[in-house]
């Protein structure tokens, strides 16, 4: 029988604009982990395996990273997995947690990135994204625009076409994340926009004003995860979060076979992991009450509501507009300003996202609290693909 696994410490840096600030990636994997382990209020010798993510270094630069809390000669574990790292080294430790493998773990994400749109580093062997590019090119050419908002925005349109969704639905998503993030301390931008500062941005790519996409970050995020026999014997019952689901999905043939841009983005990884989820913990959306999700793109939000069944294909559009996804509505979704405003340093966001949640169900989110929060979904994706979808809830909660 696999064990409980239980969030018992997390932490973060502040996310910041690359280059603007004096550090390096062991700082801000100490900074993160640190946090983490004082959380949790254990010592580092009491981790026994460590993943760490990252996109955008040297092999072994997990290693070099974790050195800076500890050398007690533990395995550690390199993980890339596109945007999708941080909460993949989540998925890896929590499994070793789940197998018995040990009885504590320590996942950890930083990136230290440059700045501008993201690119291809390596030009002398194939592209992991070759296919996705190719559905897009076939259906919709390419630009002279940055690759990433040309596929989410491709998505965007092809969602418009299809249902009607229109460019103001989407900028409502960017005007929330960014209002949401005016009480988030991490938060890279923590600007309120007005609904018209949104849509008057600079394009990117339509639809996708600059207020709408995610910035490159600089940052870490950091979860210790244990099992119930490390709660108990360290007395951590009071602020234990249980991982009561998780799942990853990739790739599909409907992400290639049936020609279109929101399959090719990953929704149907989304909607397979999102299932998985819901049928190991007994719970539904309906169920839940704060959410983080890959809004690396005001159209990801918005084919991310879909795809996690908190609402009917095509119905993104309406449930923006409906104001069901932030305080007062059925849930929060990205209290934390999501990656639009909170920032986006690709290994650390799914567990930036982890340590949001986390935050809300022990009450201690301060002004961004969700009132009376019991469960929490996480959604983190990265093209290529990888999708990981993750439900917790309060132990005793």
């Amino acid at each position: 029988m696999a064990n409980k696994v239980f969030v018992v410490g997390v932490g973060m840096t502040k996310f910041e604009k690359p280059f603007s600030k004096d550090w390096d990636y062991p700082d801000m994997a100490k900074e993160a982990g640190t946090k983490a382990l004082a959380d949790a209020g254990i010592a580092y010798e009491d981790v026994e395996q460590a993943c760490v993510g990252y996109c955008y270094g040297d092999s072994t630069a997990g290693q070099r990273a974790v050195y800076e809390l500890g050398l007690t000669g533990i395995p550690i574990y390199n993980v890339n997995n596109n945007c999708a790292t941080g909460s993949t080294a989540l998925h890896m430790a929590k499994q070793f947690v789940e197998g018995g493998i040990a009885e504590c773990a320590l996942a950890l994400g930083f990136e230290k990135m440059e700045k501008g749109s993201l690119g291809i580093k390596y030009t002398d062997r194939a592209n992991p994204l070759e296919a996705h590019v190719k559905v897009m090119a076939e259906l919709r050419g390419f630009a002279q625009a940055p690759p990433a908002p040309q596929m989410f925005g491709n998505a965007g349109r092809e969602h418009m076409e299809k249902y009607g969704t229109t460019a103001l639905q989407f900028a409502k998503i960017g005007h929330k994340n960014h209002q949401h993030s005016v009480n988030n301390p991490y938060s890279q931008f923590q600007t309120e926009y007005s609904l018209e500062d949104i849509l008057s941005a600079k394009m990117v790519y339509e639809p996708l004003t600059k207020l709408q996409c995610c910035p490159t970050s600089d940052g870490a995020g950091a979860a210790i995860v244990a099992s119930e026999k490390f709660v108990r014997e360290h007395g951590l019952e009071d602020q234990a979060v249980e991982i009561i689901g998780m799942a990853m999905a990739t790739d599909l043939p409907s992400s290639f076979e049936e020609k279109s841009c929101i399959k090719m983005v990953g929704a149907d990884l989304t909607k397979k992991a999102a299932l998985a989820v819901y049928e190991q913990s007994g719970l539904g959306p309906e169920d839940v009450d704060v959410i983080e999700l890959h809004d690396c793109f005001s159209c990801n939000e918005l084919i991310s509501y879909e795809g996690l069944g908190l609402c009917d294909e095509g119905k993104g559009g309406e449930l923006i507009d409906s104001g069901a996804v932030t305080y007062g509505g059925k849930w929060v979704v990205n209290p934390s300003g999501g990656l639009i405003s909170k920032g986006h340093p690709l290994g650390a966001t799914g567990l930036a996202q982890c340590s949001e949640l986390n935050w809300q169900l022990r009450g201690m989110a301060e002004k961004r609290q969700v009132e009376g929060a019991k469960v929490a979904l996480q959604h983190n994706l990265g093209l290529g693909g990888a999708a990981v979808v993750t439900m917790y809830r309060k132990l005793g909660g």
